[in-house]
C-alpha cells in the first residue's frame, strides 16, 4: 500500500468562504458527502480514539515519536439499525501516513470490544482478508496495552477530490468538538461535546507523490498557511482536561 503525506493548517474560520471559492476550480466534492441547506457538500465524522492507561499514543505524539499510531473506531453522520462503523490503526510513518481499516456493524461493536472475535463481526466483502488481518492486529494492541476509550472527537467534515491529481483530497474539518472517556454506545452522541476552536478549521491536503500538487502549494502560499503539527486527539484530551476553549 502507498503511504500517504498528509498537511494540517489552522485556518480562521472567516477565510472559509474565499479558500473554498479559490480551491473549487480544481476539485469535486467528495463521493461520500451531501449537500446541506448551505449548499455546502459535508459529512459529520465520529471517532472514539483508545488509549492505554498510561496514555502511550498520547505521550508519544507529544515526544515526537517519528513512527507512532493511533486506534480509534469511527462512524459517520447520524446512527441508524445497521450503520457501519470502521476499525482503525493510523500509522505515522516518519511524515507520512499508513491505515490498517476493518468494517463491522456499530451494533456489533460492544460485543466486538468483549470477546475479540474478528472472524464473525468483519464485514465480508472484496477486501474481507486485508480487513480480517488489520481487525486482528487491532485487537493485538488493544489486549496488549489495555487500550481503552479514551476521547469522543466529532466534527463536519466538507471533502474534495483532486480533479487533475486523483490521489489529492482536501478536506475542512469543522466545529471540532470532543469529550472525555466516551461508552462506546456514546459514539453518536451530541451531548457534553466542547468546542475546540472557537475561531478556526483544520485544513488538511493529502496526496501520494512526493510533491503537493503545483495548484495546492500555490493555495498554501496565497493564504500564507503554516503547516502545523495537529492531533484532533491531543488537542481534545488536552482541552477537557485544562476546561479551556483554544483559538
Amino acid at each position: 500500500m502507498l503511504l500517504r503525506y498528509e498537511r494540517k493548517y489552522l485556518v480562521p474560520n472567516d477565510m472559509m468562504d474565499a479558500l473554498r471559492k479559490r480551491l473549487l476550480p480544481f476539485v469535486t466534492p467528495d463521493n461520500f458527502t451531501s449537500e446541506n441547506e448551505r449548499g455546502i457538500n459535508e459529512y459529520t465524522v465520529r471517532s472514539i480514539y483508545f488509549d492505554s492507561p498510561t496514555l502511550i499514543s498520547y505521550y508519544e505524539k507529544g515526544d515526537g515519536i517519528m513512527f507512532r499510531r493511533k486506534f480509534r473506531i469511527r462512524g459517520y453522520d447520524n446512527y441508524y439499525p445497521g450503520c457501519k462503523v470502521v476499525f482503525e490503526i493510523k500509522r505515522k510513518i516518519e511524515n507520512r501516513i499508513r491505515k490498517h481499516r476493518a468494517f463491522m456493524l456499530f451494533d456489533n461493536v460492544e460485543d466486538v470490544l468483549a470477546t475479540g472475535n474478528v472472524e464473525k463481526y468483519v464485514i465480508k466483502d472484496k477486501n474481507y482478508n486485508k480487513a480480517l488481518d488489520d481487525a486482528r492486529r487491532f485487537f493485538y494492541h488493544i489486549y496488549k496495552y489495555q487500550f481503552k476509550p479514551t476521547v469522543l472527537i466529532v466534527y463536519e467534515r466538507e471533502a474534495y477530490m483532486g480533479k487533475f491529481d486523483s490521489g489529492t483530497r482536501i478536506t475542512f474539518d469543522k466545529n471540532i468538538r470532543s469529550r472525555l472517556y466516551p461508552c462506546m454506545k456514546e459514539l453518536y452522541s451530541n451531548d457534553n461535546l466542547k468546542y475546540l476552536f472557537s475561531s478556526h478549521f483544520i485544513l488538511e491536503i493529502k496526496y501520494y507523490k512526493d510533491e503537493m500538487p503545483h495548484w495546492a502549494r500555490t493555495l498554501v502560499d496565497e493564504f500564507k498557511l503554516k503547516h502545523e503539527a495537529l492531533s484532533k486527539y491531543t488537542i481534545g484530551y488536552d482541552n477537557k482536561l485544562r476546561n479551556i476553549q483554544l483559538y
